[in-house]
């Protein structure tokens, strides 16, 4: 079948003129038109005034543009996730050939997919009692190690360690995660589980503090931080937790699980420790005025004591009075100690009369009656005592066989669930060994290949050959061998020895042996082939 001729007769368009034609074609058939979806992509005015963003819905999407003048103007201003209705003019964009539509009007037709899914989740987690204020956690004031799970190539780990080394340098430790796309909820809720498993006192220290921190982004971008298993690890997590997720207008559903929000990665360093330097300084000043007051309470005390001391008396006078008494009192002691004997004897003797034979048979008598009352009133309590504990330690008894029961019945729900859990773990590295093996063989098998094709003796395959002298060293020009030198010939499938001819200094062009002559005999074609060239 014969190619077709050119059409000669059609007219050539310059690039410029095949845009402006397809705009004006746009223009014409879609003068202005109503267009309803969800606003994705917004940021806010850009530094020029102007808006740009997208109306996406289920299956397609349309770049859209507010100018400067007519955002001032609009009473309803647009927002991330809303599905709104705008009004517009279509056009084309010929810098980077694509349509989009210039939105002069624009009001609310309810809230986006994503926004709707975001508000239900919201509500079921919050009915849950994760999003309780009892459940926050106080922040450590001056933490040892503080937990970052984030991207480790972005500009968030770089902005936090240099906050963090301007306030108060701490140690960190980073768990990368994937913050966007496939899979990152589920490394970010790990992440969080992970740092609170650590071990106290272990190899890895176990952090005190952990920030979640995440750069801005649409939406979308946004949504692992949206998702249950990430706001359910952020609520569980023993450890205190700030969010600082996106910017300070983003909201995500890990801010409202934590324990603290930050408006950026950069505020969450600020929370997380204080200044070194005002704490320096602090410090001195509290030193200082410390110092002063005590100074200060020392020499009231001292004037105290001195206004004290001027207002005493002498001692000379304290004691006159007293030195007095005591003279008096040495005075009359003698006739005081003998009119108290005289009384203790008066008394001793009537006492005396009165003891006779009967009344201390009667007194011991009772003394008796009362003893065996006593006996018998102790007997009695002794059994009742023993009674009552008896039954005491039967109750007890009882109580201790039935915690036992629970106590073994928990012990071995908790081997079980331990068991399980060692089961699942078990199997978890199981499947990251074989992982690692696979990796590794990958590895060595593409170094195998790096290797052959690196080697000199694919070269040699190829029909070359190697010289070496006597010594074994690679000869490099003809110029190098000897008249009688010996060589060593390398081939692809073995070595050869040869001797080189004393009447060939400079030859340039190969010598073919005769057939009959052996291998050994041919040192020329193989020193010095026309046109190979050097291997090294």
């Amino acid at each position: 079948m014969a190619a077709a001729e050119p059409l000669l007769n059609a007219p050539e368009f310059t690039v410029s003129e095949l845009s402006s034609a397809l705009k004006r074609t746009v223009e014409d058939a879609y003068g202005h038109v109503r267009v309803r979806g969800e606003i994705s992509g917004f940021r806010g005015p850009h530094s020029s005034g102007h808006c740009y963003f997208a109306l996406k819905d289920e299956s397609a999407k349309i770049e859209a543009v507010i100018w400067k003048g007519v955002h001032s103007r609009m009473r309803f201003k647009p927002q991330e996730g809303l599905e709104v209705i705008a009004t517009g003019k279509l056009t084309t964009y010929p810098g980077s050939s694509k349509y989009q539509i210039v939105i002069e009007a624009i009001e609310p037709a309810g809230v986006g997919a994503l926004m709707a899914l975001m508000e239900e989740r919201k509500r079921k987690l919050a009915a849950e009692g994760l999003f309780d204020a009892a459940r926050k956690q106080l922040l450590p004031w001056l933490p040892e190690v503080i937990g970052v799970v984030t991207s480790p190539t972005g500009a968030v780990i770089r902005d936090i360690l240099h906050r963090l080394e301007d306030r108060f340098p701490r140690r960190v430790l980073v768990w990368p995660v994937k913050v966007q796309g496939e899979g990152s909820a589920e490394q970010v809720a790990a992440a969080i589980r992970g740092f609170n498993a650590l071990p106290e006192g272990g190899r890895i220290p176990r952090p005190d503090l952990l920030i979640v921190a995440r750069g801005g982004g649409s939406l979308e971008d946004l949504w692992s931080f949206n998702e249950e298993i990430v706001v359910r690890a952020a609520a569980d997590s023993m450890i205190p937790l700030i969010s600082a997720v996106g910017h300070e207008t983003d909201i995500t559903l890990i801010d409202f699980a934590a324990d603290k929000r930050a408006p950026t990665p950069t505020a969450a360093a600020e929370m997380a420790v204080p200044v070194r330097a005002e704490l320096f300084v602090e410090v001195t000043a509290l030193a200082r005025r410390t110092m002063l007051c005590w100074q200060r309470a020392q020499e009231g005390r001292r004037n105290e004591l001195r206004a004290a001391a001027r207002a005493l008396p002498a001692a000379g006078e304290l004691l006159a009075i007293p030195r007095q008494r005591l003279d008096g009192a040495g005075a009359a002691l003698p006739r005081g100690l003998k009119a108290n004997t005289h009384a203790h004897f008066r008394r001793f003797a009537a006492t005396s009369a009165k003891l006779t034979l009967r009344v201390l048979h009667a007194q011991v008598s009772h003394a008796a009656q009362r003893l065996t009352i006593n006996s018998e009133r102790l007997t009695n309590g002794a059994r009742s005592l023993v009674r009552s504990r008896r039954d005491r330690f039967a109750g007890l008894e009882v109580r201790l066989k039935a915690s036992r029961l629970s106590n073994v019945k928990a012990q071995r729900q908790t081997i079980a669930r331990d068991r399980e859990r060692a089961l699942r773990l078990a199997e978890r590295a199981r499947r990251a060994l074989v992982t690692a093996l696979q990796r590794h063989q990958a590895r060595i098998a593409h170094s195998g290949q790096l290797l052959a094709a690196l080697s000199y003796r694919s070269v040699l395959a190829r029909g070359f050959a190697l010289v070496r002298d006597e010594q074994g060293h690679p000869v490099h020009a003809a110029a190098q061998i000897g008249p009688g030198a010996r060589l060593d010939l390398e081939f692809s499938d073995g070595k050869v020895g040869a001797t080189a001819d004393a009447d060939r200094p400079a030859a340039t062009r190969p010598v073919k042996p005769a057939a009959s002559e052996p291998k050994t005999s041919a040192p020329k074609r193989v020193v010095k082939p026309a046109g190979q060239g050097s291997l090294f």
